[in-house]
Formats: structure tokens, C-alpha cells, sequence
């Protein structure tokens, strides 16, 4: 497997960071992780909208150009001989003394990695349970939470529940509302109203949980973001879970509480089914119009 690494395509097991690497010395850095369809990145610019905004909160100075993006990760994909990619973007602070600074980053590390993924169908069967963690969510350590390299909550989470790839584990925030699953945003639905957790949980503002919110308003929806109990989420007729990666998966059941699937068509039927038609084209949101 071949990796980006500041300009250059290297072997995977060449690849090689300096010891003073802020990113690693100090937990600056920020990712997104967002899949290829066919050579097509989904939803690109919404991803580096969030990367770029999130930047300015470590004080790293970078810019978004789609098309030198675009080129980055199709040189990886080449290299590797990828067409349908699980695609990780990775830029940190970069190589500085030892000490915290106070002065801006103006030469990041950008580090792109990729796994290979199965052509995509439309994933009208898949489900999962989910699970309420006793671990409770953790606050973010600026505004708003960012996808950095502070991913500890996030690992607990995940020894919470083990290796079960049929379980999706869901964090309740300290003052018991439910937050989001360790990598994923969480929506249920009763009648014509979608409901999920209002990002005032501290939870991340993911870039499908947006698409579900465009999707659900485009059908007249109501969408409710607010802060809920899982007695609220019990209520529910139908829950689902997004992320870009997994894309939109059905909850069966909470702990002890079941849904059956409906006879009739869904809305997670219709979202599962409308994710797959915009999947090879879209850029960002404001294409879908």
C-alpha cells in the first residue's frame, strides 16, 4: 500500500515523520475521512470546509483548493490501483521546536492514507444494535468538536463494546442526553419528524449527518435538533445511524428496545436510496439543488 506524504507517493512501510512532529508531540492535527465512488470523492468540499474552519482553531495555516485536493488523491489512487477508496486525510501542525507554541503552523504535515473498498450498492439491508456506553461523552476542548487526533473517548467507546462490528456503541453526554456513536451521528424518526441530537452535546457536525438534514427537509420533514433523553429515542418508530464511511445504517434495537422493519417503504429506505444516486456526482451540498 502506497501513502502521500508532503507531495511525495511512498511505500506505506517508508513512510516517515520527524520526532518533533507537533501533531504527534501535542495532538495537533485534524482528519477527514471520506470515500471514493468509481474515482468520484463524495461530498469533498464539505469535508474541507470542515477541515479548513477547524484549522484555525490549532492556528495551522491552510487553504482549500479543491483541484490540488482532487489531484493528491487521485495520485494516491493511481499509485495504489484504486478506483472505490476508504480515503483518510490527515494535515498537523507540522515539524517545530520542543514546547507549546504560540505562533502560527505555516508548514503542515499532509499525510494521505487509503484502503481499498468494494463497489458500492445500495445498503438497503444494513443494520446493526446499538448500545448505550457507560463511558459518558467527553466535551470538546475548543467551541465547537473537532475531528483531531484526540481520540481517546472515542477508543474507550470502542473497548466498551469490543470487536463487534454488528454493534454500534452510543455515547451519552455527563448530563445524560444521548451525544452521537463512537463514529457515527445518531437520528430516529416518529410520523413526519426526524430527530438527533443538537450539536450543543458537544457531539461532531458530520458531513452525512448534514446530507440526512438536506435529505429530510427536501421530502418536508421537520427536523428536530434539541437535547433528548433515550427515553425520547425509545419513542421512536424507525433510528438509523451516518457516517461516511458506513454511510446510513438501520438500528434494530437500543439495549432492550426493538424495532422491526416496516412492510412498507421507509425513510431510511428513501435516504439509503437517494445516498446512492448522489454518491458518484455530488461535491458538496448545494449541488443536490
Amino acid at each position: 500500500m502506497y501513502v502521500y506524504i508532503n507531495g511525495n507517493i511512498q511505500e506505506a512501510g517508508n513512510a516517515r515523520l520527524s520526532i518533533f512532529e507537533h501533531g504527534f508531540m501535542y495532538g495537533l492535527g485534524l482528519f477527514e475521512t471520506f470515500r471514493v465512488y468509481d474515482g468520484h470523492p463524495f461530498l469533498l468540499d464539505e469535508h474541507f470546509k470542515r477541515m479548513e474552519n477547524g484549522l484555525k482553531w490549532m492556528n495551522i495555516v491552510w487553504e482549500y483548493d479543491r483541484n490540488h485536493v482532487l489531484a493528491q488523491v487521485q495520485m494516491l489512487l493511481e499509485a495504489n490501483g484504486w478506483n472505490n477508496a476508504y480515503v483518510r486525510y490527515n494535515i498537523s501542525a507540522g515539524e517545530d521546536n520542543l514546547g507549546l507554541s504560540t505562533e502560527p503552523y505555516r508548514s503542515p504535515t499532509i499525510l494521505i492514507y487509503m484502503k481499498p473498498m468494494p463497489e458500492a450498492k445500495a445498503k438497503l439491508e444494513a443494520e446493526k444494535k446499538g448500545t448505550f456506553l457507560t463511558i459518558p461523552r467527553n466535551t470538546p476542548e475548543s467551541a465547537v468538536r473537532l475531528k483531531s487526533h484526540h481520540y481517546l473517548n472515542n477508543v474507550l467507546g470502542k473497548r466498551e463494546i469490543g470487536n463487534d462490528s454488528e454493534k454500534e456503541g452510543i455515547f451519552l453526554t455527563a448530563d445524560g442526553y444521548i451525544a452521537e456513536g463512537i463514529v457515527s451521528n445518531l437520528f430516529w424518526i416518529k410520523g413526519s419528524i426526524l430527530y438527533t441530537p443538537s450539536l450543543e452535546t458537544g457531539i461532531l457536525n458530520g458531513v452525512t449527518r448534514s446530507f440526512v438534514i438536506e435529505l429530510a427537509e427536501k421530502h418536508g420533514m421537520d427536523v428536530r435538533e434539541d437535547l433528548f433523553t433515550p427515553a425520547h429515542l425509545y419513542e421512536a418508530e424507525e433510528v438509523f445511524v451516518t457516517n461516511s464511511i458506513q454511510e446510513i445504517v438501520r438500528l434494530t434495537a437500543v439495549d432492550e428496545h426493538f424495532w422491526n422493519r416496516k412492510k412498507y417503504r421507509s425513510m431510511i429506505d428513501v435516504f439509503q436510496q437517494e445516498y446512492a444516486r448522489y454518491r458518484h456526482t455530488l461535491f458538496c451540498l448545494d449541488d443536490m439543488f
